[in-house]
Protein backbone atom coordinates (compact mmCIF):
# COMPACT_ATOMS: atom_id res chain seq x y z
CA UNK A 1 0.00 0.00 0.00
CA UNK A 2 1.48 3.33 -1.11
CA UNK A 3 2.00 6.34 1.06
CA UNK A 4 -0.83 8.29 -0.62
CA UNK A 5 -3.33 5.50 -0.04
CA UNK A 6 -2.22 5.18 3.57
CA UNK A 7 -2.72 8.93 3.96
CA UNK A 8 -6.22 8.73 2.48
CA UNK A 9 -7.22 5.93 4.82
CA UNK A 10 -5.74 7.78 7.77
CA UNK A 11 -7.83 10.86 6.87
CA UNK A 12 -10.91 8.70 6.75
CA UNK A 13 -10.19 7.08 10.13
CA UNK A 14 -9.51 10.45 11.73
CA UNK A 15 -12.79 11.86 10.38
CA UNK A 16 -14.77 8.88 11.67
CA UNK A 17 -13.11 9.13 15.07
CA UNK A 18 -13.82 12.86 15.18
CA UNK A 19 -17.48 12.31 14.35
CA UNK A 20 -17.86 9.67 17.07
CA UNK A 21 -16.20 11.95 19.59
CA UNK A 22 -18.50 14.83 18.73
CA UNK A 23 -21.56 12.63 18.92
CA UNK A 24 -20.60 11.98 22.54
CA UNK A 25 -19.43 15.43 23.62
CA UNK A 26 -21.50 17.78 21.46
CA UNK A 27 -25.25 17.83 20.99
CA UNK A 28 -28.10 20.08 19.90
CA UNK A 29 -31.23 18.53 21.28
CA UNK A 30 -33.35 21.67 20.97
CA UNK A 31 -33.63 21.60 17.19
CA UNK A 32 -36.04 18.70 17.23
CA UNK A 33 -39.80 19.10 17.29
CA UNK A 34 -41.84 18.16 20.31
CA UNK A 35 -42.79 14.84 18.75
CA UNK A 36 -39.15 13.83 19.11
CA UNK A 37 -38.36 15.71 22.32
CA UNK A 38 -38.42 13.59 25.50
CA UNK A 39 -39.15 16.58 27.75
CA UNK A 40 -42.16 18.90 27.97
CA UNK A 41 -41.42 22.63 27.81
CA UNK A 42 -40.81 24.62 30.96
CA UNK A 43 -43.99 26.47 31.95
CA UNK A 44 -42.08 29.72 32.49
CA UNK A 45 -41.38 30.38 28.83
CA UNK A 46 -43.86 31.56 26.23
CA UNK A 47 -44.27 33.45 22.98
CA UNK A 48 -46.97 35.87 21.87
CA UNK A 49 -49.35 34.68 19.13
CA UNK A 50 -48.04 31.17 18.70
CA UNK A 51 -51.14 30.32 16.67
CA UNK A 52 -49.60 32.19 13.72
CA UNK A 53 -47.31 29.17 13.20
CA UNK A 54 -48.22 26.40 15.67
CA UNK A 55 -45.76 23.88 14.21
CA UNK A 56 -42.87 26.29 14.69
CA UNK A 57 -44.13 27.14 18.19
CA UNK A 58 -44.01 23.47 19.09
CA UNK A 59 -40.50 23.27 17.67
CA UNK A 60 -39.58 26.35 19.69
CA UNK A 61 -40.63 24.52 22.86
CA UNK A 62 -42.78 27.16 24.58
CA UNK A 63 -45.48 26.35 27.11
CA UNK A 64 -47.88 29.29 26.81
CA UNK A 65 -49.03 32.03 24.51
CA UNK A 66 -51.06 35.24 24.58
CA UNK A 67 -53.96 36.09 22.28
CA UNK A 68 -55.78 39.40 21.92
CA UNK A 69 -59.53 39.90 22.20
CA UNK A 70 -60.00 43.45 20.98
CA UNK A 71 -63.49 44.53 21.94
CA UNK A 72 -63.81 46.89 18.96
CA UNK A 73 -63.40 43.89 16.62
CA UNK A 74 -64.99 41.16 18.70
CA UNK A 75 -68.29 43.05 19.11
CA UNK A 76 -67.96 45.59 16.33
CA UNK A 77 -71.63 45.30 15.35
CA UNK A 78 -73.07 45.31 18.84
CA UNK A 79 -73.25 43.40 22.11
CA UNK A 80 -74.97 40.38 20.53
CA UNK A 81 -72.11 39.66 18.10
CA UNK A 82 -68.86 37.77 18.67
CA UNK A 83 -66.20 37.79 15.94
CA UNK A 84 -62.69 37.48 17.43
CA UNK A 85 -59.63 37.49 15.21
CA UNK A 86 -58.62 34.07 16.59
CA UNK A 87 -60.87 31.16 15.67
CA UNK A 88 -62.19 28.38 17.88
CA UNK A 89 -60.09 25.95 15.85
CA UNK A 90 -56.93 27.95 16.53
CA UNK A 91 -57.61 28.05 20.27
CA UNK A 92 -58.26 24.30 20.25
CA UNK A 93 -55.04 23.78 18.32
CA UNK A 94 -53.03 25.64 20.93
CA UNK A 95 -54.56 23.66 23.77
CA UNK A 96 -54.07 20.37 21.96
CA UNK A 97 -50.41 21.29 21.42
CA UNK A 98 -50.07 21.64 25.19
CA UNK A 99 -49.78 25.42 25.28
CA UNK A 100 -51.76 27.38 27.84
CA UNK A 101 -53.57 30.39 26.41
CA UNK A 102 -53.61 33.80 28.08
CA UNK A 103 -56.24 36.23 26.80
CA UNK A 104 -55.98 40.01 26.78
CA UNK A 105 -59.12 42.16 26.92
CA UNK A 106 -58.77 45.64 25.43
CA UNK A 107 -60.46 48.18 23.21
CA UNK A 108 -63.82 49.91 23.00
CA UNK A 109 -66.23 49.71 20.06
CA UNK A 110 -67.82 52.99 19.00
CA UNK A 111 -71.25 51.93 20.20
CA UNK A 112 -69.90 51.39 23.74
CA UNK A 113 -67.79 54.55 24.09
CA UNK A 114 -68.91 57.51 26.18
CA UNK A 115 -68.10 61.20 25.65
CA UNK A 116 -64.85 60.78 27.64
CA UNK A 117 -63.79 57.90 25.38
CA UNK A 118 -64.31 55.41 28.21
CA UNK A 119 -66.63 52.38 28.24
CA UNK A 120 -70.26 53.34 28.73
CA UNK A 121 -71.36 52.82 32.31
CA UNK A 122 -67.85 52.06 33.56
CA UNK A 123 -68.56 53.61 36.96
CA UNK A 124 -71.79 51.69 37.45
CA UNK A 125 -71.64 48.58 39.68
CA UNK A 126 -70.14 45.60 37.91
CA UNK A 127 -73.45 43.72 37.99
CA UNK A 128 -75.44 46.62 36.50
CA UNK A 129 -76.62 45.80 32.94
CA UNK A 130 -75.64 49.32 31.89
CA UNK A 131 -71.93 48.63 32.57
CA UNK A 132 -70.85 47.70 29.03
CA UNK A 133 -67.29 46.82 30.07
CA UNK A 134 -68.55 44.36 32.67
CA UNK A 135 -70.84 42.81 30.08
CA UNK A 136 -67.92 42.27 27.69
CA UNK A 137 -65.69 40.78 30.39
CA UNK A 138 -68.52 38.50 31.52
CA UNK A 139 -69.09 37.23 27.98
CA UNK A 140 -65.40 36.63 27.24
CA UNK A 141 -64.50 34.92 30.52
CA UNK A 142 -67.66 32.82 30.57
CA UNK A 143 -67.41 31.81 26.91
CA UNK A 144 -63.87 30.41 27.31
CA UNK A 145 -64.21 29.11 30.88
CA UNK A 146 -61.83 26.20 31.36
CA UNK A 147 -60.04 26.85 28.08
CA UNK A 148 -58.69 30.32 28.78
CA UNK A 149 -58.40 31.00 32.49
CA UNK A 150 -55.75 33.76 32.45
CA UNK A 151 -56.93 37.24 31.47
CA UNK A 152 -54.88 40.44 31.10
CA UNK A 153 -56.93 43.60 31.58
CA UNK A 154 -55.94 46.16 28.97
CA UNK A 155 -52.49 47.00 27.61
CA UNK A 156 -49.88 49.68 28.38
CA UNK A 157 -52.17 52.32 29.94
CA UNK A 158 -49.12 54.37 30.96
CA UNK A 159 -48.63 55.59 27.35
CA UNK A 160 -50.38 58.94 27.76
CA UNK A 161 -49.59 60.60 24.42
CA UNK A 162 -52.75 60.30 22.29
CA UNK A 163 -50.75 60.92 19.09
CA UNK A 164 -48.74 57.74 19.65
CA UNK A 165 -49.98 54.52 17.99
CA UNK A 166 -49.33 52.66 21.25
CA UNK A 167 -51.75 54.90 23.15
CA UNK A 168 -54.79 52.90 24.33
CA UNK A 169 -56.19 54.61 27.44
CA UNK A 170 -57.78 58.06 27.63
CA UNK A 171 -58.88 57.98 31.26
CA UNK A 172 -57.22 58.89 34.53
CA UNK A 173 -55.51 56.46 36.89
CA UNK A 174 -58.72 56.45 38.94
CA UNK A 175 -60.66 55.48 35.82
CA UNK A 176 -58.19 52.69 35.17
CA UNK A 177 -58.49 51.39 38.73
CA UNK A 178 -62.24 51.20 38.14
CA UNK A 179 -61.67 49.32 34.86
CA UNK A 180 -59.51 46.80 36.74
CA UNK A 181 -61.95 46.56 39.65
CA UNK A 182 -64.94 45.86 37.38
CA UNK A 183 -63.02 43.31 35.35
CA UNK A 184 -61.77 41.45 38.41
CA UNK A 185 -65.14 41.21 40.17
CA UNK A 186 -66.94 40.23 36.97
CA UNK A 187 -64.37 37.65 35.91
CA UNK A 188 -64.24 35.94 39.31
CA UNK A 189 -68.03 35.60 39.30
CA UNK A 190 -67.99 34.14 35.78
CA UNK A 191 -65.06 31.81 36.43
CA UNK A 192 -63.84 31.41 40.04
CA UNK A 193 -60.66 29.83 38.66
CA UNK A 194 -59.84 32.86 36.54
CA UNK A 195 -56.41 34.45 37.06
CA UNK A 196 -56.52 38.20 36.49
CA UNK A 197 -53.45 40.08 35.33
CA UNK A 198 -52.88 43.80 35.53
CA UNK A 199 -52.30 45.54 32.26
CA UNK A 200 -48.65 45.54 31.32
CA UNK A 201 -46.75 48.70 32.15
CA UNK A 202 -43.88 49.91 29.98
CA UNK A 203 -42.16 52.00 32.70
CA UNK A 204 -40.22 54.15 30.20
CA UNK A 205 -43.25 56.18 29.16
CA UNK A 206 -44.11 57.07 32.76
CA UNK A 207 -41.76 55.61 35.42
CA UNK A 208 -44.07 56.52 38.28
CA UNK A 209 -47.35 55.21 36.85
CA UNK A 210 -47.26 51.78 38.49
CA UNK A 211 -46.55 53.26 41.93
CA UNK A 212 -49.34 55.85 41.56
CA UNK A 213 -51.71 53.12 40.39
CA UNK A 214 -50.98 51.03 43.48
CA UNK A 215 -51.27 54.06 45.75
CA UNK A 216 -54.77 54.68 44.46
CA UNK A 217 -55.69 51.01 44.52
CA UNK A 218 -54.94 50.45 48.20
CA UNK A 219 -57.21 53.30 49.24
CA UNK A 220 -60.23 51.27 48.13
CA UNK A 221 -61.76 49.95 51.40
CA UNK A 222 -62.83 46.73 49.63
CA UNK A 223 -59.52 46.13 47.86
CA UNK A 224 -57.91 43.88 50.50
CA UNK A 225 -60.99 41.65 50.68
CA UNK A 226 -60.73 41.18 46.89
CA UNK A 227 -56.96 40.55 46.72
CA UNK A 228 -56.50 44.09 45.42
CA UNK A 229 -58.27 43.17 42.20
CA UNK A 230 -55.35 41.39 40.53
CA UNK A 231 -53.43 38.14 40.81
CA UNK A 232 -50.40 38.91 38.62
CA UNK A 233 -48.52 42.11 37.73
CA UNK A 234 -47.35 42.39 34.14
CA UNK A 235 -44.57 44.22 32.31
CA UNK A 236 -43.52 44.93 28.72
CA UNK A 237 -39.79 45.69 28.64
CA UNK A 238 -37.48 45.73 25.66
CA UNK A 239 -33.89 46.06 24.43
CA UNK A 240 -31.79 46.26 27.63
CA UNK A 241 -31.17 43.21 29.87
CA UNK A 242 -29.62 45.50 32.50
CA UNK A 243 -32.54 47.91 32.82
CA UNK A 244 -35.06 45.07 32.57
CA UNK A 245 -33.48 43.55 35.69
CA UNK A 246 -33.62 46.90 37.47
CA UNK A 247 -37.20 47.71 36.49
CA UNK A 248 -38.56 44.31 37.53
CA UNK A 249 -36.87 44.83 40.89
CA UNK A 250 -38.34 48.33 41.15
CA UNK A 251 -41.84 46.97 40.44
CA UNK A 252 -41.44 44.52 43.31
CA UNK A 253 -40.24 47.45 45.41
CA UNK A 254 -43.32 49.47 44.49
CA UNK A 255 -45.58 46.63 45.59
CA UNK A 256 -43.64 46.13 48.81
CA UNK A 257 -44.04 49.81 49.73
CA UNK A 258 -47.80 49.36 49.50
CA UNK A 259 -47.81 46.10 51.45
CA UNK A 260 -48.40 43.90 48.39
CA UNK A 261 -46.72 40.85 46.93
CA UNK A 262 -47.82 39.57 43.56
CA UNK A 263 -45.78 37.65 40.98
CA UNK A 264 -44.56 39.55 37.93
CA UNK A 265 -44.75 38.23 34.38
CA UNK A 266 -42.62 39.77 31.65
CA UNK A 267 -45.23 39.22 28.96
CA UNK A 268 -43.41 41.01 26.16
CA UNK A 269 -39.70 41.36 25.53
CA UNK A 270 -37.43 41.48 22.49
CA UNK A 271 -34.74 43.53 20.78
CA UNK A 272 -35.89 43.83 17.15
CA UNK A 273 -33.12 43.96 14.53
CA UNK A 274 -32.57 46.77 12.07
CA UNK A 275 -30.59 44.83 9.45
CA UNK A 276 -32.82 41.92 8.53
CA UNK A 277 -32.58 41.52 4.72
CA UNK A 278 -36.36 41.11 4.40
CA UNK A 279 -37.16 44.11 6.59
CA UNK A 280 -34.38 46.71 6.79
CA UNK A 281 -35.20 49.50 9.25
CA UNK A 282 -34.00 53.03 8.41
CA UNK A 283 -35.59 54.70 11.48
CA UNK A 284 -34.82 52.35 14.32
CA UNK A 285 -35.30 52.98 18.03
CA UNK A 286 -32.02 51.49 19.28
CA UNK A 287 -29.35 49.79 17.22
CA UNK A 288 -29.69 46.00 17.23
CA UNK A 289 -28.34 43.61 14.60
CA UNK A 290 -29.60 40.10 13.93
CA UNK A 291 -26.67 38.65 15.86
CA UNK A 292 -27.33 40.97 18.79
CA UNK A 293 -30.99 40.01 18.85
CA UNK A 294 -29.86 36.39 19.04
CA UNK A 295 -27.58 37.18 21.99
CA UNK A 296 -30.35 39.18 23.69
CA UNK A 297 -32.55 36.11 24.12
CA UNK A 298 -30.48 34.19 26.71
CA UNK A 299 -29.32 37.42 28.34
CA UNK A 300 -32.83 38.74 28.95
CA UNK A 301 -34.14 35.38 30.17
CA UNK A 302 -31.33 35.02 32.70
CA UNK A 303 -31.62 38.66 33.80
CA UNK A 304 -35.40 38.46 34.20
CA UNK A 305 -35.18 35.23 36.20
CA UNK A 306 -32.54 36.75 38.47
CA UNK A 307 -34.84 39.75 39.05
CA UNK A 308 -37.65 37.48 40.21
CA UNK A 309 -39.78 37.27 37.07
CA UNK A 310 -42.08 34.25 37.21
CA UNK A 311 -43.00 33.93 33.53
CA UNK A 312 -41.47 35.37 30.36
CA UNK A 313 -42.71 35.61 26.77
CA UNK A 314 -41.10 36.97 23.63
CA UNK A 315 -43.11 39.32 21.46
CA UNK A 316 -43.74 37.75 19.00
CA UNK A 317 -43.55 34.45 17.14
CA UNK A 318 -44.05 35.56 13.53
CA UNK A 319 -44.20 38.71 11.43
CA UNK A 320 -47.66 39.28 9.96
CA UNK A 321 -48.96 41.46 7.14
CA UNK A 322 -50.27 44.16 9.46
CA UNK A 323 -47.08 44.49 11.49
CA UNK A 324 -45.46 47.06 9.21
CA UNK A 325 -48.37 49.43 9.78
CA UNK A 326 -47.95 49.23 13.56
CA UNK A 327 -44.21 48.71 14.10
CA UNK A 328 -41.18 50.15 12.31
CA UNK A 329 -39.11 47.13 13.32
CA UNK A 330 -39.63 43.38 12.88
CA UNK A 331 -40.40 41.62 16.16
CA UNK A 332 -41.04 38.11 14.88
CA UNK A 333 -38.72 35.22 15.67
CA UNK A 334 -39.97 33.97 12.31
CA UNK A 335 -40.18 36.06 9.16
CA UNK A 336 -43.42 36.38 7.23
CA UNK A 337 -42.05 33.94 4.63
CA UNK A 338 -41.62 31.27 7.32
CA UNK A 339 -37.82 31.43 7.60
CA UNK A 340 -36.39 31.70 11.09
CA UNK A 341 -34.29 34.53 12.39
CA UNK A 342 -31.20 33.50 14.38
CA UNK A 343 -32.98 34.54 17.61
CA UNK A 344 -35.41 31.65 17.13
CA UNK A 345 -32.59 29.19 17.71
CA UNK A 346 -31.04 31.01 20.65
CA UNK A 347 -34.40 31.33 22.40
CA UNK A 348 -34.96 27.63 21.75
CA UNK A 349 -31.60 26.74 23.30
CA UNK A 350 -32.05 29.18 26.21
CA UNK A 351 -35.37 27.69 27.30
CA UNK A 352 -33.79 24.23 27.26
CA UNK A 353 -30.78 25.12 29.41
CA UNK A 354 -32.74 27.38 31.77
CA UNK A 355 -35.46 24.81 32.39
CA UNK A 356 -36.21 23.80 35.95
CA UNK A 357 -34.54 26.79 37.61
CA UNK A 358 -35.10 26.89 41.38
CA UNK A 359 -33.15 30.08 42.09
CA UNK A 360 -31.27 32.67 40.07
CA UNK A 361 -28.76 35.35 41.02
CA UNK A 362 -26.63 37.94 39.28
CA UNK A 363 -23.10 37.03 40.40
CA UNK A 364 -21.10 39.49 38.33
CA UNK A 365 -22.16 42.52 36.31
CA UNK A 366 -19.27 44.60 35.02
CA UNK A 367 -17.20 43.76 31.95
CA UNK A 368 -18.65 40.25 32.26
CA UNK A 369 -22.28 39.32 32.74
CA UNK A 370 -22.51 36.25 34.99
CA UNK A 371 -25.82 34.87 36.24
CA UNK A 372 -26.00 31.70 38.30
CA UNK A 373 -28.99 29.37 37.93
CA UNK A 374 -29.64 26.57 40.43
CA UNK A 375 -31.41 23.49 39.06
CA UNK A 376 -32.09 19.99 40.29
CA UNK A 377 -28.84 18.03 40.30
CA UNK A 378 -26.97 20.72 38.37
CA UNK A 379 -26.09 24.39 38.19
CA UNK A 380 -25.88 26.53 35.07
CA UNK A 381 -23.88 29.74 34.85
CA UNK A 382 -24.83 32.13 32.05
CA UNK A 383 -21.80 34.06 30.77
CA UNK A 384 -21.21 36.83 28.22
CA UNK A 385 -18.91 39.80 27.63
CA UNK A 386 -20.44 43.26 28.09
CA UNK A 387 -17.68 45.19 26.29
CA UNK A 388 -16.44 45.15 22.68
CA UNK A 389 -13.26 43.31 23.61
CA UNK A 390 -12.64 39.69 24.69
CA UNK A 391 -13.13 38.83 28.34
CA UNK A 392 -12.33 35.88 30.59
CA UNK A 393 -14.76 34.58 33.17
CA UNK A 394 -13.75 32.38 36.08
CA UNK A 395 -16.42 30.20 37.65
CA UNK A 396 -15.81 28.22 40.83
CA UNK A 397 -15.70 24.51 40.10
CA UNK A 398 -17.71 21.95 42.06
CA UNK A 399 -16.55 19.17 39.72
CA UNK A 400 -13.47 18.38 37.69
CA UNK A 401 -15.27 18.77 34.38
CA UNK A 402 -18.25 20.75 33.10
CA UNK A 403 -20.16 21.13 29.86
CA UNK A 404 -19.79 24.44 28.05
CA UNK A 405 -22.63 25.22 25.65
CA UNK A 406 -22.77 28.24 23.36
CA UNK A 407 -26.02 30.03 22.59
CA UNK A 408 -26.47 27.98 19.40
CA UNK A 409 -26.46 24.72 21.33
CA UNK A 410 -22.90 23.59 20.57
CA UNK A 411 -21.49 21.60 23.50
CA UNK A 412 -18.02 20.63 24.63
CA UNK A 413 -16.48 19.35 27.83
CA UNK A 414 -13.98 21.53 29.69
CA UNK A 415 -11.72 20.80 32.67
CA UNK A 416 -11.26 22.88 35.80
CA UNK A 417 -7.89 24.40 36.63
CA UNK A 418 -6.97 25.20 40.23
CA UNK A 419 -10.59 25.10 41.31
CA UNK A 420 -12.02 27.27 38.52
CA UNK A 421 -13.36 26.96 35.02
CA UNK A 422 -11.88 29.63 32.78
CA UNK A 423 -14.16 30.62 29.91
CA UNK A 424 -12.96 32.92 27.13
CA UNK A 425 -15.79 35.18 26.00
CA UNK A 426 -15.88 36.81 22.54
CA UNK A 427 -16.37 40.58 22.44
CA UNK A 428 -19.80 42.15 22.15
CA UNK A 429 -20.66 43.72 18.79
CA UNK A 430 -21.77 46.79 20.73
CA UNK A 431 -23.57 48.66 17.96
CA UNK A 432 -25.50 50.40 20.76
CA UNK A 433 -23.55 51.44 23.86
CA UNK A 434 -25.56 52.37 26.94
CA UNK A 435 -23.40 54.34 29.33
CA UNK A 436 -20.08 52.57 29.75
CA UNK A 437 -21.23 49.14 28.58
CA UNK A 438 -22.79 47.53 25.57
CA UNK A 439 -26.57 47.39 25.61
CA UNK A 440 -26.44 43.74 24.52
CA UNK A 441 -23.51 41.50 25.35
CA UNK A 442 -21.61 39.13 23.11
CA UNK A 443 -22.04 35.45 22.37
CA UNK A 444 -23.61 33.83 25.43
CA UNK A 445 -22.43 30.58 27.04
CA UNK A 446 -23.92 28.14 29.53
CA UNK A 447 -21.47 26.46 31.91
CA UNK A 448 -23.24 23.38 33.26
CA UNK A 449 -21.93 21.50 36.31
CA UNK A 450 -23.31 18.51 38.19
CA UNK A 451 -24.23 19.59 41.71
CA UNK A 452 -22.79 16.43 43.24
CA UNK A 453 -19.39 17.03 41.64
CA UNK A 454 -19.74 14.08 39.29
CA UNK A 455 -19.71 13.76 35.54
CA UNK A 456 -21.20 16.77 33.68
CA UNK A 457 -24.82 16.30 32.59
CA UNK A 458 -25.30 14.79 29.16
CA UNK A 459 -28.54 16.59 28.33
CA UNK A 460 -30.34 19.84 29.11
CA UNK A 461 -32.29 19.77 32.38
CA UNK A 462 -35.87 18.63 32.78
CA UNK A 463 -38.32 21.52 33.17
CA UNK A 464 -39.66 20.41 36.53
CA UNK A 465 -43.10 21.36 37.78
CA UNK A 466 -43.67 24.96 36.67
CA UNK A 467 -47.39 25.32 35.89
CA UNK A 468 -49.09 28.64 35.28
CA UNK A 469 -50.25 30.48 38.37
CA UNK A 470 -53.48 29.18 39.87
CA UNK A 471 -55.85 31.00 42.24
CA UNK A 472 -54.71 30.91 45.83
CA UNK A 473 -51.02 30.38 45.03
CA UNK A 474 -48.44 32.55 46.74
CA UNK A 475 -44.76 33.24 46.23
CA UNK A 476 -43.92 30.07 48.16
CA UNK A 477 -45.72 27.95 45.56
CA UNK A 478 -43.43 28.98 42.72
CA UNK A 479 -40.46 26.84 41.68
CA UNK A 480 -38.44 30.01 41.14
CA UNK A 481 -37.42 30.98 44.65
CA UNK A 482 -36.11 34.50 44.19
CA UNK A 483 -36.38 37.13 46.90
CA UNK A 484 -36.29 40.44 45.03
CA UNK A 485 -34.31 43.28 46.54
CA UNK A 486 -36.32 46.45 46.00
CA UNK A 487 -34.18 49.17 44.50
CA UNK A 488 -34.97 52.84 43.90
CA UNK A 489 -34.33 52.42 40.18
CA UNK A 490 -37.64 53.89 39.05
CA UNK A 491 -35.99 57.28 39.28
CA UNK A 492 -32.61 56.02 38.10
CA UNK A 493 -33.93 54.95 34.69
CA UNK A 494 -35.18 58.15 33.03
CA UNK A 495 -37.93 58.14 30.48
CA UNK A 496 -37.21 59.44 27.00
CA UNK A 497 -39.30 61.22 24.42
CA UNK A 498 -41.25 58.47 22.65
CA UNK A 499 -40.45 57.58 19.07
CA UNK A 500 -43.64 58.61 17.24
CA UNK A 501 -43.81 55.65 14.86
CA UNK A 502 -43.73 52.67 17.21
CA UNK A 503 -46.35 50.90 19.30
CA UNK A 504 -43.65 49.24 21.38
CA UNK A 505 -42.26 51.16 24.37
CA UNK A 506 -38.95 52.86 23.58
CA UNK A 507 -35.94 52.08 25.71
CA UNK A 508 -34.02 54.53 27.82
CA UNK A 509 -30.92 56.01 26.24
CA UNK A 510 -29.20 56.19 29.60
CA UNK A 511 -27.84 53.26 31.55
CA UNK A 512 -29.74 52.17 34.62
CA UNK A 513 -28.00 51.23 37.82
CA UNK A 514 -28.51 48.71 40.57
CA UNK A 515 -26.79 47.81 43.84
CA UNK A 516 -25.03 44.94 42.06
CA UNK A 517 -23.61 47.13 39.32
CA UNK A 518 -19.93 47.92 40.01
CA UNK A 519 -18.42 51.25 39.15
CA UNK A 520 -17.65 51.13 35.41
CA UNK A 521 -14.03 50.99 34.37
CA UNK A 522 -12.56 54.29 33.36
CA UNK A 523 -11.36 52.81 30.06
CA UNK A 524 -14.77 51.46 29.07
CA UNK A 525 -16.23 54.56 27.39
CA UNK A 526 -17.65 53.46 24.06
CA UNK A 527 -18.51 55.05 20.77
CA UNK A 528 -21.57 54.32 18.69
CA UNK A 529 -20.87 51.71 16.01
CA UNK A 530 -22.99 52.05 12.89
CA UNK A 531 -24.36 48.62 11.94
CA UNK A 532 -23.43 47.35 8.50
CA UNK A 533 -25.86 47.99 5.68
CA UNK A 534 -27.57 44.89 4.37
CA UNK A 535 -29.20 45.16 0.93
CA UNK A 536 -32.87 44.23 0.97
CA UNK A 537 -32.29 42.01 -2.04
CA UNK A 538 -30.03 39.65 -0.11
CA UNK A 539 -31.71 36.34 0.65
CA UNK A 540 -32.72 36.00 4.27
CA UNK A 541 -30.36 33.66 6.11
CA UNK A 542 -31.87 30.79 8.05
CA UNK A 543 -29.43 29.40 10.57
CA UNK A 544 -32.05 27.58 12.60
CA UNK A 545 -30.96 24.17 11.38
CA UNK A 546 -27.18 24.59 11.44
CA UNK A 547 -25.91 22.15 14.04
CA UNK A 548 -22.56 20.70 15.10
CA UNK A 549 -23.80 17.31 13.90
CA UNK A 550 -24.17 18.75 10.40
CA UNK A 551 -20.68 20.19 10.65
CA UNK A 552 -19.37 16.75 11.50
CA UNK A 553 -21.34 15.26 8.63
CA UNK A 554 -19.83 17.63 6.07
CA UNK A 555 -16.33 17.16 7.45
CA UNK A 556 -16.79 13.42 7.06
CA UNK A 557 -18.01 13.90 3.49
CA UNK A 558 -14.99 16.12 2.80
CA UNK A 559 -12.64 13.51 4.24
CA UNK A 560 -14.22 10.79 2.08
CA UNK A 561 -13.89 12.93 -1.03
CA UNK A 562 -10.27 13.69 -0.24
CA UNK A 563 -9.61 10.04 0.41
CA UNK A 564 -11.33 8.97 -2.80
CA UNK A 565 -9.40 11.53 -4.78
CA UNK A 566 -6.08 10.43 -3.35
CA UNK A 567 -6.95 6.79 -3.95
CA UNK A 568 -7.86 7.49 -7.59
CA UNK A 569 -4.73 9.54 -8.11
CA UNK A 570 -2.58 6.80 -6.62
CA UNK A 571 -4.28 4.06 -8.71
CA UNK A 572 -3.84 5.75 -12.09
CA UNK A 573 -0.55 7.54 -11.61
CA UNK A 574 1.67 5.03 -9.92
Amino acid sequence: MGNLLRAALLCLLVAVAWLLLQANDWSTTVRQGSAQSPKPPDGRFGVVESYEDPVAATDLGVAWTRVRFHWAYVQAEGPDTWTPRISEEQISGELEAGRAVVGILIGIPDWARDVNRLPLGLWLPHDDPGNTWANYVREAVGRYNGRIDHWVIWNEPDIADPTTPGHTWDGTIEDFIQLQRVAYLTAKESNPDAVIHLAAFTHFWDPGYFDRFLAGLVTDPDAAANDYYFDVATAHLYFQPNSIYDIIQSFYGDMARHGLWKPIWLMETNAPPLNDPTWPVPNWTLSVTLDEQAAFMPQVLASALAAGTQRIAVYKLKDTETDRLANPEPFGLIRADGSRRPAFTTYQVATEYMAGVTSARRERWNEVGQIGLAQAERSTTVLFARLPMPQVAEVAAVAETAVLVDMWGTRRTITAQEGFFRVELPPALCTQPIGDYCMIGGTTYYLVQASDGGRPPADPPSPGDAPLLLPGETADDFPLDVTPTPTPTADAVPAIIPAPATTKPPASTAASTSPETPTPMATATLEFIQPPDVPASVAAPDVSNTTPDQIGYWLLVLALLVGAGLFTYHKYNR
